[in-house]
């Protein structure tokens, strides 16, 4: 008990107080997990905190922000799950940055040897419908991406009964990749960051909505580090390291 009231205590006699020092908290989007993780690992190389990080899907962690979460960051894998945020005027809007993309690929097993033809749609909902196919779930952006790429090619009507849903697009990863489904849907950087999958086939772009990665400093925040940090993953710099995983910089 002594230990934790001198380390309260402490700090507020140093030039900057407590909350400089304090690390900011992040809400990521599940894809970001080696990436953000990355880049958090080099920002407290400079001599800052280490961001808290919070990996989970993007609809679960904007509801969170919805009920009062004390974060200071929200990095989204669409637009629609910050633009809800935007709408109750829980981010700074003049923080707002959409700074990378993805692609949107069907994952294997790594020794299988499966290729997904996009088309015809008769030979892709063959191939899709011999197992389980493992896809986010619908409130999630991996989820809502696939169904509509699926849909754009005409064949959601025929798949989606075999389709397994899991609770964000790291969970659909490992059903893949523990062979509880032979196929599932998941971004090209997800497959990168797993030994255990490969890529089987990539969607075109033209069948669903752009992958985009927004972020934005939550109006709650009150924490300095924040806004250093979040400039730090938008800056050449930072966006380097999402590179480095797969993303593409915007």
């Amino acid at each position: 008990m002594r230990y934790l009231t001198f380390a309260l205590i402490v700090p507020l006699a140093l030039p900057g107080g407590a909350q400089a020092r304090r690390p900011p908290l992040v809400l990521a989007a599940a894809s970001l997990q080696e990436s953000l993780t990355a880049a958090a690992d080099a920002w407290a190389k400079q001599g800052h905190a280490k961001p808290t990080i919070s990996f989970a899907a993007s609809s679960a962690l904007a509801r969170q922000v919805e009920a009062g979460a004390p974060a200071d960051l929200f990095v989204s894998a669409d637009e629609a799950w910050m633009n809800a945020l935007a709408k109750k005027n829980l981010i700074v809007a003049s923080t707002r940055v959409t700074f990378l993309g993805n692609r949107l690929v069907v994952a294997a097993p790594a020794g299988s040897i499966a290729r997904i033809p996009v088309r015809p749609p008769a030979a892709l909902v063959r191939v899709l419908t011999a197992g389980p196919l493992a896809m986010a779930d619908t409130a999630v952006p991996a989820g809502k991406y696939g169904q509509a790429s699926l849909e754009k090619l005409g064949v959601w009507t025929q798949v989606s009964p075999k389709v397994v849903r899991a609770e964000n697009v790291r969970a659909t990863l490992a059903l893949i990749e523990r062979g509880a489904a032979p196929l599932g849907i998941v971004y090209a950087t997800d497959a990168k960051a797993s030994a255990k999958v490969r890529i089987a086939g990539v969607f075109p772009e033209n069948t669903h909505p752009a992958i985009t990665y927004p972020i934005a400093r939550l109006k709650t925040s009150t924490n300095p580090e924040a806004e250093a940090f979040r400039r730090f993953l938008v800056s050449r710099a930072g966006k380097a390291i999402f590179v480095r995983y797969g993303f593409s910089a915007r």
